[in-house]
């Protein structure tokens, strides 16, 4: 981040244009940051796109060797009909191999421990917001400030004959820095339990695609990250590759090799979705300086003779 300054400058008093509120000419060092909800929505989107772009999984069949198809198990089967007809043939059967996905559970464990692990309350008021995620200076409202106090102080050009009717006096010590606080609610973190079908026609098919699987981590129950929409989530494979295959059955039914493997997600909430009541981000500005006001008419301490400005300034 760039060096906050108190004061305008020369450049930007007499090119404004080339400046936004910040005070930053070159845009480039900036890196502004868009906060997205992360709901169970997210987390499925996460676990879809590491299977079907990380993982990328490919069988050689009739057509060549080709991507396999995934399907989210909880669709409707219209939609999966209608959505993409590639999928099932002339009499809308499945065409394998391919891969399916499901969120069986949703488990909110207390035990383990997250950042931030205590329960931390939300501040006080209608817009809320727990945990801060960053601050800036304002550079407007600080700006405001300096030029102020700097009108006050050496308009009349006393101190050491400078800044006589200078807004924008250089080298002055105050305290008046206005900072923007942004602040999220508090993270709830999950451990959702994803169950992962391959289905395939032909035993080798199916050793090409669990293979891939079976390997990710290596020797270790290492976590792999998944990303969302800026979001980032941990996933485990667990070790045990069910088989239930049909193919030992020698029935009139459609033979088949089928592998479930289960994948652990902690993932994280944060926000209710359409049911908040609050906003998701909240920007606080800190108060720099304390007035009371007095109402002069009442008191009647108001100089009756105000000279030939007749302004009364407290």
């Amino acid at each position: 981040m760039p060096r906050s300054r108190s004061i305008l400058t020369e450049d930007q008093i007499k090119n404004p244009d080339k400046y936004d509120n910040t005070g930053v000419k070159d845009k480039s060092i900036l890196h502004e940051i868009e906060l997205m909800a992360s709901t169970l929505e997210t987390i499925d989107y996460a676990v879809h796109d590491y299977m079907n772009e990380r993982m990328n999984l490919a069988v050689t069949s009739n057509s060549g060797f080709k991507k396999i198809p995934i399907i989210w198990a909880s669709a409707e089967r219209s939609f999966q009909i209608k959505g993409n007809k590639d999928l099932r043939d002339k009499e809308e059967t499945l065409i394998l191999p391919l891969m399916t996905i499901e969120r069986k559970s949703v488990t909110k464990d207390l035990a383990k421990r997250a950042i931030p692990y205590a329960n931390i309350p939300a501040q006080a008021g209608a817009r809320g917001g727990t945990i801060t995620i960053a601050r800036r200076i304002n550079q407007k409202k600080t700006a405001e400030f300096q030029n102020n106090m700097a009108r006050r102080k050496y308009v009349d050009g006393t101190v050491a004959g400078q800044g006589a009717g200078q807004n924008t006096f250089p080298h002055i010590v105050d305290k008046k820095t206005v900072f923007e606080t942004i602040t999220i609610p508090l993270p709830v973190w999950v451990t959702a339990t994803y169950e992962i079908s391959v289905k395939s026609e032909y035993q080798q098919q199916m050793n090409d695609l669990v293979t891939p699987m079976i390997r990710q981590g290596g020797m270790n129950s290492m976590p792999h990250r998944l990303k969302r929409d800026g979001h980032k989530y941990e996933a485990v494979i667990k070790g045990e590759f069910v088989n239930n295959s049909n193919t030992n059955a020698l029935e009139m039914n459609q033979r088949m090799y089928e592998t479930v493997i289960t994948m652990e997600v902690l993932g994280y909430l944060i926000g209710d979705g359409p049911n908040e009541d609050r906003p998701k981000v909240v920007v606080r500005e800190n108060a720099v300086e304390v007035q009371i006001p007095r109402e002069h008419v009442i008191l009647g301490d108001i100089n009756e003779y105000l000279g030939d400005e007749g302004f009364y300034r407290e």
